[in-house]
């Protein structure tokens, strides 16, 4: 692949991330290959157990991964339909499932999903809840909340209150227990190229100074929190600035802490630094999930705890 030939932002600053991507050929070659499908079963609704005979009934091949709940479709296949609208699944990155899962969920919480929608992350906390507790599902934009309220309405899920707020000035009147900030971001981790053409596929349009806009995120998430409670911060994109540095930024800012976790699949550690920039050694403490490793989406996850 000649990276020089590209004129989009992501091509001219590919070559910096030999820095850390593991196997960068490999990573290359990866991004021509199309990402698997990967249906979470929903057990709010149905077993796993009697989700696997119903879709294999339905003409569903399936593959078991490290999540018991998520399975990866065969590419002959498609999402059934049937089951889809029963509620019985949920197309959902393997990736995309680690920030719920990172967050340890107990029943009987009170937790934030501060940039909810379409709804994925929050009915799979429902679900690892077993819909027992309060989830405060938070969007900006009423396009994208109209799609939350429906996939959590298809989801038979009945503790979730969707609210509509900029995220960065969200008030509440009780700290939460768990927050998610699944920040918007650049979107690096589903960029795939054309095999054909060399063309970009899944690019995000326009430029933004997302990185200012994902520290006034983890902020306010992090003042929202209940001394001792857990906040993932999680992106679907690799650069750094828009990960460990606005991690590295709420640790100047606020008494945070990161703490260890041991995700079931892959991943690498977060940055302690980059091309002159020092974000210091708890950011080692951060996952890093790369496409070619785990086969999905790339994303990058770091759990932080308030002290008490």
């Amino acid at each position: 692949m000649n990276l020089e030939t590209n004129t989009h932002p992501f091509f001219q600053h590919l070559e910096n991330y030999q820095e850390f991507l593991p196997d960068f050929r490999g990573y290359l070659t990866h991004l021509k290959e199309h990402f698997p499908t990967y249906l979470r079963i929903n057990t709010l609704k149905i077993s796993v157990e009697e989700a696997e005979k119903f879709l294999t009934r339905d003409g569903a091949i399936l593959r078991s991964t490290a999540v018991p709940e998520i399975f990866q479709l065969s590419p002959s296949c498609k999402v059934p339909s049937l089951s889809y609208h029963l509620g019985f699944i949920y197309p959902q990155a393997l990736t995309s499932a680690m920030p719920v899962l990172a967050m340890e969920l107990q029943g009987g919480e009170r937790v934030l999903d501060l940039c909810a929608a379409p709804g994925g992350k929050t009915g799979y906390m429902a679900q690892v809840m077993k819909d027992n507790g309060v989830i405060v599902a938070n969007d900006r934009k009423l396009g994208r909340i109209i799609s939350l309220m429906s996939n959590l309405k298809r989801l038979g899920i009945t503790s979730a209150v969707v609210i509509q707020s900029r995220g960065e000035q969200l008030t509440w009147s009780h700290p939460f227990d768990r927050i998610l900030v699944d920040a918007p971001c650049s979107g690096e981790g589903k960029y795939r190229i054309d095999a054909e053409t060399g063309r970009l596929l899944h690019a995000r349009r326009g430029r933004t100074n997302l990185s200012a806009i994902q520290k006034a995120l983890i902020q306010r998430g992090f003042d929202l929190l209940e001394p001792g409670g857990i906040m993932i911060y999680s992106t679907c994109t690799l650069t750094p600035e828009e990960n460990e540095e606005v991690v590295a930024h709420l640790l100047k800012k606020r008494k945070a802490a990161l703490v260890q976790w041991k995700p079931p699949v892959e991943s690498s550690p977060g940055l302690e630094e980059y091309r002159g920039k020092r974000y210091g050694k708890e950011l080692g403490l951060a996952h890093r999930f790369y496409p070619h490793k785990v086969n999905s989406v790339g994303f990058f996850l770091a759990k932080i705890v308030k002290p008490k």
